[in-house]
């Protein structure tokens, strides 16, 4: 599950990065919604954020841009926006509506607390929207089994405390992986500080998913050919998902929610 900043590395390249990442084979985007204040990022994906912000990239411009290739790609794309986004663009049922709209599938808001989330979890689901909350690995036991309770989609476990960036060790995950997987059905999707090849095959031994962030945007800033540069990247996270039906730790497919 590639992220990418919107507007970023220039403000019109959104349709073609999302066209890229779908024929190099991934299977969700995560597109993140500039914001001035970004929310546990490191400092690759907040810079890529202020930068388009500087270059005008507006809401309105990435939903337009993702309408516009939408028919084109079946792929799933969910939005990563900070709540106060969503409260200043239309509230949990107008934001919904846009976005469901602009063919998103699902909505990611990390900094809306559980106990807070339920207007937006309502009007996503009346739209038609799955809206993932995060798990960080402070979180205690019985406070991760209701974020995982009150997700949709799929749960973001955060593989690691602090912000976004990329890691050289591999983060162990099974331990965590497993007491979410009491708590629910939907997917488990694993990111922060995953970079490399290696940490997505080590990831996916017992997650659902591997989100890369930090490492794909560092490579698009700057770059020439953005499209072609993401495929060669997440191209090789791809394959080093490799066959993964004999990992005793994955769901079957009737234990799944999709």
């Amino acid at each position: 599950m590639p992220f990418v900043c919107g507007g970023h590395p220039s403000p019109a390249c959104l349709p073609e990065l999302l066209l890229a990442l779908e024929q190099t084979g991934a299977s969700v985007v995560e597109i993140g919604i500039p914001y001035s204040d970004p929310i546990a990022d490191g400092p690759v994906i907040a810079g890529a954020m202020h930068r388009a912000l500087e270059q005008g990239v507006t809401p309105a411009q990435i939903f337009e841009q993702v309408a516009s290739v939408r028919d084109r790609l079946s792929i799933g794309l969910v939005a990563m926006v900070s709540v106060s986004i969503v409260h200043a663009w239309g509230g949990s049922s107008g934001f919904c509506q846009r976005a469901e709209e602009a063919g998103f599938d699902g909505l990611i808001v990390p900094d809306l607390p559980v106990e807070e989330c339920d207007p937006v979890r309502d009007a996503a689901r009346e739209h038609g929207l799955a809206m993932s909350l995060l798990i960080s690995p402070s979180t205690p036991r019985g406070r991760a089994e209701k974020i995982a309770r009150a997700s949709s989609g799929f749960v973001y476990l955060m593989t690691r405390l602090g912000t976004t960036g990329e890691r050289e060790e591999s983060p162990e995950v099974e331990r965590r992986v497993g007491i979410i997987r009491r708590a629910t059905r939907i997917p488990i999707a694993c990111g922060f500080g995953l970079s490399t090849a290696d940490q997505v095959r080590r990831v996916l031994r017992h997650a659902d998913a591997a989100i890369v962030g930090s490492a794909l945007v560092r490579r698009l800033d700057g770059a020439e050919d953005p499209a072609s540069t993401a495929q060669a990247f997440v191209g090789d996270l791809v394959a080093a998902c490799g066959d993964r039906s004999q990992s005793t730790e994955q769901n079957t497919p009737d234990q799944v929610d999709s």
